[in-house]
C-alpha cells in the first residue's frame, strides 16, 4: 500500500510540473564587432613620434629596477646594511623592508644631482622635440658615466677594457662604453662595501669574544653567547649613535 501511495504522489507531481511548465527561450548574445586595422584617420608623423617616445619611456620603466641596483649607490648601501644586521646579530629585529626602504631613499638623495642633470639635458629636451633620440642617449648617459667612473677602480676598469679588446689609446672618459663601465663599477662597489662591512664587524666581534670568554670561565656552557652579547652590542651601537655615523660615512664615501 505504501508503494502505491508513493507512485500516485509521484504521478501527481509530474503532472503538475508538465501542466505549469513554460517554454523558456534563450536570448541571443550580441557579440560586438571587433575590428583590428593598421592605420586610421590620425596617422601623422607626429603621432608615430609620440608613440615611439611612449615606448621608450615604458622600456625605461621596465629596466628601472636593474638600473637602480647596478648603476647607482644602492648596491654599496644595501650590502653595508646587510653586514651591519649580521654583525649586530639582530636578524629578526630589523625587517628587510626597513633596510631596503632606507637604502632606496638614501640612493635617491645621493643620486639627485645626477638625475637632475639627466632630466635637464636629456629627458626634457627630447620630450620637447629639441634633440634627437641619439643625442638624448648621449647627453643622458654622460652624467651617469661620470658618476660611475668616480667610484670605479682603475684596475677593474682596465680588466673589462682588456677583455673587450678595445684600444686603450682610443678610450677616454667621454667615449668609454657603458657596457664596460657598468660591470667595472659593480665589482668596485662590491669590494668597497665588503671593506666597510669588515670595519663594521670588528667592534661587535670583540664583544662576542669577550662575552664568550666570560661565559666559558664561569662554566655557563649552556647559555648562548649570542643572546648575552646582543644587549651589549645594541648598547654600544646606541651610545655611539651608530645610524648617524653609518649614514654619514656612506654619503661621504660618494663625495657627498
Amino acid at each position: 500500500m505504501n508503494k502505491k501511495k508513493y507512485l500516485v504522489i509521484a504521478f501527481i507531481m509530474i503532472g503538475l510540473i508538465l501542466t505549469f511548465s513554460k517554454n523558456v527561450s534563450a536570448e541571443p548574445i550580441n557579440v560586438p564587432n571587433i575590428n583590428f586595422s593598421v592605420g586610421g584617420e590620425d596617422t601623422s608623423p607626429q603621432n608615430y613620434v609620440d608613440n615611439i617616445k611612449l615606448l621608450i619611456v615604458l622600456t625605461i620603466l621596465t629596466l628601472l629596477p636593474s638600473i637602480m641596483i647596478m648603476m647607482t649607490s644602492f648596491t654599496r648601501i644595501i650590502i653595508v646594511f646587510s653586514f651591519l644586521k649580521n654583525a649586530l646579530g639582530a636578524q629578526q629585529s630589523i625587517p628587510n623592508q626597513i633596510l631596503i626602504g632606507l637604502a632606496l631613499f638614501l640612493t635617491i638623495f645621493i643620486m639627485q644631482p645626477v638625475y637632475s642633470e639627466i632630466n635637464d639635458k636629456a629627458f626634457k629636451p627630447f620630450m620637447d622635440d629639441e634633440i634627437t633620440q641619439e643625442e638624448a642617449m648621449e647627453f643622458g648617459s654622460k652624467p651617469l658615466r661620470e658618476f660611475m667612473l668616480r667610484q670605479t677602480r682603475q684596475k677593474d676598469l682596465e680588466l673589462f677594457i682588456e677583455v673587450s679588446k678595445l684600444e686603450e689609446s682610443e678610450i677616454t672618459k667621454e667615449n668609454i662604453p657603458l657596457t664596460v663601465v657598468i660591470p667595472a663599477f659593480a665589482i668596485s662597489e662590491l669590494k668597497t662595501a665588503f671593506q666597510i662591512g669588515f670595519l663594521l664587524f670588528l667592534p661587535f666581534l670583540i664583544i662576542d669574544m669577550v662575552v664568550a670568554s666570560v661565559l666559558m670561565s664561569m662554566g655557563m656552557f649552556m647559555v648562548p653567547p649570542v643572546m648575552v652579547a646582543l644587549p651589549f652590542k645594541l648598547l654600544l651601537f646606541v651610545m655611539v649613535d651608530g645610524w648617524y655615523l653609518i649614514v654619514k660615512s656612506l654619503i661621504m664615501s660618494f663625495g657627498g
